[in-house]
């Protein structure tokens, strides 16, 4: 496997979209780290720790436990991040372009799809929570309320005319800025993510402080019970699941195999636990998990600066939400004989994005979107994992990349299985003390190994 400095993208693929990355195209590890802090640096960190404190009267685990549940769930994904980041650095090659191996040509349509759709319901969701923290600064003073989630069951704020004209606005400046690929995640995560990074730490001790103390933290923390260890393990690998596969795209701008590990590290080590950290000591000391609001109930200034940091933070992840969604849609949209163009990808899923953001995804299916995100996305990763790792022993000859089947029937079959299947755990209760995404993407692996030899002999590479 090699990939040379040669390797040129055509004019209408600037961003490697359907060509190996070449090592002279390569970005400085330092930004790819700080890239990686902005682009870990979401709100469902802190919701997530909220979640295992138990907010809103919800089944909770004691601060023992919960720490314990984010280093399985972060550990797990920190290992499957750098597995798939690897097999990116090595290759140089996209999510859709290394698929082929252990999909087929044709069958990489299949997690394409499924991560389009899934990078599609974050841009929703994170466009709608920037907007929803904007209209608890603005306030409501027209006093138009469009509709009301109570209205579907959901406990979210209602969505004001400035809630929607917000995240109508935030929307499409997040859609304007992913134009710029990676360089432009960089412009705006070199500055913001060390900022960021403070500020959640600083907020986190002066809500600790404002409870009490640690030792009343810890005491209050005790009792909580209901929620059990394997249900926040999955919880937490299901907050950012989707960024673990993603993370192919990102990782294959890394100069080396060490850069891929500081990367994942800068997400999974220190910046999504401190924000699960955060989350749970806010709601267990003053009620709420989001440290913005409760930087709202002290003052104009901290309001402000919380609400803009927040902001600043979720555009990084919203842009490389976009940028990579370019990157599943171009391919599915090419085997279909369909022209590509990777601006109007980003505008057309940026539009769309944001209109779902605007009328209440966030609110109203973000809970359900992340629960199913966390049992049927994992599968997706098996076949890959399993053909580099297993079936190749940690090589691809660049080579092959356009003469491979139209169809892996290993790789279809076993990822599709493995989504059924762990859905199937989730609806009716079955193997509860295991994280149902994790048991699924281990039998995936297992699955794909056992069926590729069946299909290998028969294989006729094509001219």
């Amino acid at each position: 496997m090699e990939i040379t400095q040669k390797t040129q993208p055509t004019a209408d693929d600037a961003d490697f979209m359907f060509t190996p990355i070449p090592l002279s195209a390569r970005r400085p590890t330092w930004k790819q780290v700080l890239v990686w802090i902005g682009f870990g640096y979401v709100a469902t960190g802190l919701f997530i720790g909220g979640a295992l404190a138990g907010v809103g009267g919800n089944p909770g685990m004691p601060f023992p436990m919960a720490m314990l549940a984010i280093a399985i769930g972060m550990g797990a994904l920190f290992i499957l991040t750098s597995l798939l980041g690897i097999m990116a650095q090595k290759t140089g090659l996209s999510l859709a372009l290394i698929s082929r191996y252990s999909y087929g040509r044709q069958g990489t349509n299949l997690p394409m799809i499924a991560m389009g759709l899934l990078t599609l319901g974050w841009f929703a969701a994170i466009t709608g929570m920037v907007g929803d923290i904007w209209g608890s600064f603005i306030g409501n003073p027209t006093g138009i309320t469009l509709f009301d989630p109570a209205t579907f069951g959901q406990s979210g704020a209602p969505i004001t005319l400035e809630v929607f004209v917000t995240c109508a606005v935030f929307g499409l400046v997040f859609t304007l800025t992913s134009l710029y690929g990676m360089k432009g995640l960089e412009i705006i995560a070199i500055p913001v993510s060390p900022i960021i990074m403070i500020i959640a730490i600083v907020t986190g001790i002066a809500m600790l402080n404002e409870g009490g103390g640690l030792s009343i933290f810890i005491e209050k923390s005790s009792q909580n019970s209901g929620l059990s260890l394997p249900t926040a393990i999955t919880m937490v690998i299901g907050s950012w699941i989707a960024g673990a596969v993603m993370g192919v795209d990102l990782f294959r701008f890394n100069k080396s195999v060490s850069a891929v590990l500081w990367g994942a590290a800068a997400c999974f080590i220190f910046t999504n636990p401190l924000l699960n950290v955060v989350g749970y000591i806010g709601t267990m000391t003053v009620g709420m998990p989001n440290y913005v609001v409760w930087m709202m109930e002290k003052s104009f200034l901290l309001a402000f600066l919380g609400v803009i940091t927040w902001t600043l933070s979720l555009w990084t992840t919203n842009d490389a939400e976009l940028y990579c969604n370019s990157l599943y849609t171009g391919p599915v949209l090419k085997s279909f004989g369909l022209p590509v163009n990777k601006k109007k990808l980003i505008l057309t899923v940026g539009i769309l994005g944001t209109l779902l953001g605007a009328i209440g995804f966030y609110q109203i299916l973000f809970a359900d979107f992340i629960n199913y995100l966390g049992i049927m996305a994992p599968p997706l990763a098996g076949p890959l994992l399993a053909d580099f790792y297993l079936i190749k022993k940690g090589q691809y000859a660049l080579s092959e990349l356009e003469r491979q089947p139209a169809i892996n029937p290993a790789g279809v079959i076993s990822a599709s299985v493995g989504m059924i299947l762990g859905l199937g755990f989730s609806l009716f209760g079955i193997l509860t003390d295991w994280p149902t995404g994790l048991l699924a993407l281990f039998i995936t692996v297992i699955l794909y190994t056992c069926l590729f030899p069946l299909w290998a002999k028969s294989r006729v590479p094509v001219n």
